[in-house]
């Protein structure tokens, strides 16, 4: 096999429910509005941070504005919760070693940034499967996942006809397509197969023992 292979981090190789959840709420609450139950919050597992914020005020009726002082407040408690509180997907390991072994590059394109998605990838013990991680500085908290995936590509010199992007949402769907790279998406994370198939991805998979077939086989959506 060759060619590059971008993973979604969130979801798609990690639970990170119980962390981000919790600290979507911290953030809620320093801002003034009411917190929200889990099963509530779970769907905005996935965008961008910022997108998240200005989403759950405005269907709270508060002013947008307050999304970045909700950011930073998340930012306060997300990384301790975060190295506790995350776990790699059962049968991720596994399938991560095999591409590992096959020679095939693995990175990182998330939305989570750099500074706390690093730190999650060594305290799981996923960090020596992949050879970067792509994903905003602070700095940028408006970057969406096309760029990423786009300067991941570029820095990489990687053909994106070669490529492929793997997630659970729809974004990393769409940041495939709008890259020119084959998607595979994956059902365990937040993203359900509707979603996947809505968006237009090629392949879907439901289980990790899987996932290498997936990404070793011909494009065609997977129903």
């Amino acid at each position: 096999m060759t060619g590059l292979i971008a993973f979604d981090l969130d979801g798609c190789l990690v639970d990170s429910r119980v962390p981000i959840t919790t600290a979507i709420n911290h953030g809620l609450a320093e801002v003034g509005v009411p917190t929200r139950p889990v099963e509530d919050l779970v769907r905005f597992i996935g965008p961008p941070l910022l997108l998240t914020f200005e989403g759950l005020l405005a269907e709270a009726g508060r002013s947008r504005e307050l999304a970045q002082a909700a950011v930073s407040a998340y930012r306060d408690v997300y990384a301790g919760l975060a190295a506790t509180h995350t776990t790699v997907v059962p049968g991720v390991s596994g399938a991560l070693t095999t591409l590992s072994e096959s020679g095939r590059p693995l990175v990182i394109v998330t939305s989570k940034p750099a500074p706390f998605a690093r730190p999650i990838l060594d305290a799981v013990g996923l960090a020596p499967f992949f050879e970067d991680v792509f994903a905003p500085e602070l700095s940028a908290p408006d970057e969406h996942k096309p760029e990423t995936l786009a300067r991941a590509l570029t820095t990489r010199r990687a053909d994106p006809a070669a490529a492929v992007m793997v997630g659970d949402r729809r974004h990393d769907v769409e940041a495939g397509r709008a890259c020119g790279t084959r998607t595979v998406g994956v059902t365990w994370g937040i993203g359900t197969r509707e979603e996947l198939l809505r968006a237009g991805v090629d392949v879907v998979v439901d289980d990790p023992v899987d996932l290498v077939g997936s990404l070793a086989g011909s494009c065609g959506p997977s129903m």
